[in-house]
């Protein structure tokens, strides 16, 4: 009797493992921003200087996991590279992220995203600072477990020195998620 009780629960628990819809996945993430700024040399009665109102300013590049609980919520630890060539500053993001699918359909969604972490720069003409952003964006499905991804972010690094002690900037970008 203690062997077919035993059997019955070991067959029971699993049935249940095997059967169980998955409550997340893991994911490995990457992408590129950048940055347009207002061109300190255009003026508007000039159109023969060649300059125009709007210039790139920076650009962004980020890597990161994380883990996707149940297509609604994802967290993730990720690291980047920033440069405002604009500014001549080089900074090293690292951060957590917290994402929240609003709407999801076939796979693809449309989510919001929170950051915060600790910015570093090698340079000693600025201290190290902290990073904050919120982003919007479209996750596209695509074949197998590649995705694209579409999104505008807000950033902010507290760097000493600037105006009110930091750099903020929106970026527009593309980049890729793989489940």
């Amino acid at each position: 009797m203690k062997f077919f009780l035993l059997a019955f629960i070991f067959l029971f628990t699993f049935q249940n493992s095997i059967s169980q819809e998955k409550l997340g996945r893991p994911f490995f993430t990457g992408d590129v921003n950048f940055t347009l700024g207002i061109n300190e040399n255009y003026t508007p009665f000039d159109t023969d200087d060649g300059e125009a109102l709007v210039e790139p300013a920076a650009l962004f590049f980020r890597v990161g996991f994380g883990y996707e609980f149940k297509k609604r919520v994802a967290i993730s630890i990720n690291g980047g590279y920033d440069f405002h060539w604009n500014y001549d500053v080089d900074a090293f993001p690292t951060y957590a992220a917290l994402k929240y699918n609003i709407t999801e359909k076939d796979d693809s969604n449309h989510f919001i995203e929170f950051r915060y972490g600790k910015m570093w720069t090698p340079s000693s003409r600025y201290p190290d600072g902290n990073y904050y952003g919120i982003g919007l964006g479209i996750q596209v499905a695509g074949e197998k477990h590649w995705n694209t991804i579409f999104r505008i972010d807000y950033h902010r690094k507290g760097i000493a020195g600037f105006k009110n002690n930091r750099l903020d900037s929106v970026s527009f970008g593309f980049g890729f998620s793989f489940f």
